[in-house]
């Protein structure tokens, strides 16, 4: 067997997925999550294995055709990349009943799947999550109001905010989302949570900063990272504009 990949006869999907959890990150950790939506998917375990060295969590978009406009991948890569590397899989569903799948995304490897708010059922997605072992993660559109999710910021690992509207790669930050990015890390800190604050979408080294100063502390970046001559190089740089900007703030 290969090392990494999962072995369903002999383990039980709790145990699959004690294997890849990580722990919560602290306030101050900084998570760089590179998108594999802008990779080379010809050359997908180069590109990974080219960024790992800066990869914190490895965000896969997930889109169905129905929820987004656009389709893209399923399960069945989520378990190719788990036998490939043992990162962090931070798997974000644009799916209109990511309640039919998430089993499979659990004993495939996913360590967190997110999903979105706008769905309307988030209690129960947030409890078949967790009873499948897995990080649970909530994401809000660009227009979804800061009370669609508020009441749910304790009882989920990760909040997503989306700086564009989800479906395609390569879009221009929204910068109206930011006061929505200050005022839930203002909750989550009133709240005394270890809620991680990600922020998905036109995520550069000039607008990851302005992110940062909101509140944001992981940052999902596709054409940023995988669009560079130099990926890895790129993802450091990324770091390197929040690390100044959260340096800055506390001078």
């Amino acid at each position: 067997m290969v090392d990494g990949e999962i072995d369903e006869g002999s383990l039980g999907v709790g145990a699959i997925r004690a294997r890849y959890l990580r722990a919560v990150p602290k306030d101050s950790k900084i998570l760089i999550c590179p998108s594999i939506l802008s990779a080379d998917f010809a050359h997908l375990a180069a590109a990974i294995d080219g960024v790992a060295e800066q990869t914190d969590w490895l965000h896969v978009d997930v889109m169905d055709g129905h929820f987004v406009p656009n389709l893209t991948i399923g399960a069945p890569v989520v378990k190719s990349l788990r036998a490939h590397t043992d990162a962090f899989l931070d798997c974000h569903l644009m799916m209109t009943n990511p309640e039919k799948f998430l089993a499979d995304f659990a004993k495939a490897g996913a360590s967190q799947c997110s999903v979105h708010v706008e769905l309307g059922i988030t209690t129960d997605l947030i409890v078949q999550c967790r009873d499948l072992g897995m990080r649970v993660g909530l994401v809000a559109n660009p227009d979804a109001p800061f009370e669609t999710f508020a009441e749910f910021l304790g009882d989920i690992d990760t909040m997503l905010l989306m700086t564009v509207f989800p479906g395609f790669g390569g879009q221009s930050f929204m910068p109206e989302v930011l006061p929505k990015i200050a005022a839930t890390a203002a909750e989550i800190q009133r709240l005394a949570v270890s809620t991680v604050l990600q922020v998905d979408g036109g995520i550069t080294v000039s607008t990851a900063p302005q992110c940062a100063h909101a509140g944001a502390r992981a940052f999902v970046a596709g054409n940023a990272i995988f669009g560079a001559l130099d990926p890895l190089r790129a993802a450091s740089a990324l770091r390197a504009s929040v690390e100044n900007e959260l340096a800055g703030a506390r001078s």
